[in-house]
């Protein structure tokens, strides 16, 4: 099955076999490549590259990317990625993101936005599930986070944090989501919003930062749907037009880019990646249902993690698996 998805022959799966096997670390290597790892989010469709997160460092992949690129709530799970937490950042979604204090629909009656983002980074980034912020910012595995600079109409690929808050702030700017949060969010003295609103996918930032091989994590089914001019990413367009003109028309011409060129690209690379940079996209299987951007039942989450779970070992280990959830203490 994996053959004919992804190829065995992949010159990335190469790599990530070589270092894996070598015991490759950050910042000392024996090879010339520079290999990036892209992590896409969603909202809670973030539990999708969240559980192939899980699966990487399972399966012992987590020392052999150099970068890591992120933006919205791959963020999150890229920096848990970077402390070796992956369980503990997929629990998140299904343990503390699916209850009203995270999203709760019936604020917009209240003039309020749905998403609190207070209670996620004050309750479980410190009190449930602590993040070690202070760890990410001295890592050798350098982490990305796109962030989308309202005034300057651009995306800003951050990677240097001054300090613990610095990150925390970032972290916070990359998830303040279009009409799931009310207005822009403080960055640095900037307005800022949703990393992913003119830069639909991170693999891009890998890219032009001269990765020479990206394994990209894609959170939407490889069959899924995109329709550029949708009632929701027309009210999305109203809404980013009125926090500053033109960003609203810049978030459809970058939607309009990912559908045009880098989903087919994308696909392209499964099995025909070009020489430079040598990408792989790994995305749950044709067939598996979408995990919504505001999911909240518990049986769709942990599906959608099951499905993400057996495709990145199709895809990097040619085999196919059956997943099962597993428990586990957690002090």
């Amino acid at each position: 099955m994996a053959d004919r998805i992804w190829s065995a022959g992949h010159p990335l799966r190469e790599i990530l076999h070589a270092r894996r096997a070598n015991r490759s670390l950050p910042g000392k290597r024996e090879d010339p490549y520079k290999v990036g790892l892209a992590i896409e989010g969603g909202g809670l469709r973030g539990i999708v590259s969240g559980a192939m997160l899980v699966a990487l460092e399972e399966l012992g992949y987590s020392d052999a990317f150099d970068e890591v690129y992120t933006s919205s709530s791959g963020a999150m799970n890229g920096t848990y990625f970077i402390l070796r937490d992956t369980w503990v950042s997929l629990s998140i979604y299904y343990d503390d993101s699916t209850g009203r204090e995270f999203v709760d629909f019936g604020r917009v009656l209240r003039g309020r936005a749905p998403m609190n983002l207070d209670y996620l980074f004050e309750d479980v980034f410190i009190g449930r599930k602590p993040l070690a912020y202070q760890k990410v910012i001295t890592s050798p595995q350098r982490l990305h986070i796109m962030v989308t600079d309202v005034d300057a109409m651009k995306t800003v690929d951050v990677s240097e944090f001054h300090s613990p808050a610095d990150l925390k702030e970032t972290l916070r700017a990359t998830a303040w989501l279009p009409l799931a949060t009310k207005g822009t969010t403080p960055f640095r003295g900037r307005r800022a919003v949703d990393g992913s609103v003119l830069l639909r996918h991170p693999f891009r930032m890998a890219r032009e930062d001269g990765c020479t091989h990206i394994l990209s994590l894609s959170t939407r089914p490889m069959t899924a749907i995109h329709r550029q001019n949708s009632l929701t990413n027309r009210v999305v367009a109203r809404y980013l037009n009125r926090l500053a003109p033109g960003l609203g028309s810049g978030y459809m011409e970058a939607l309009g880019q990912f559908i045009d060129e880098d989903k087919p690209y994308l696909a392209a690379s499964r099995l025909h990646p070009e020489a430079d940079p040598a990408v792989l996209d790994v995305a749950p299987m044709p067939g598996t249902p979408e995990v919504k951007r505001h999911e909240s039942n518990f049986g769709v989450l942990l599906q959608g993690a099951r499905s993400a779970y057996r495709a990145l070992h199709l895809a990097l280990e040619d085999k196919d698996v059956y997943v099962l959830p597993r428990l586990t203490a957690y002090q």
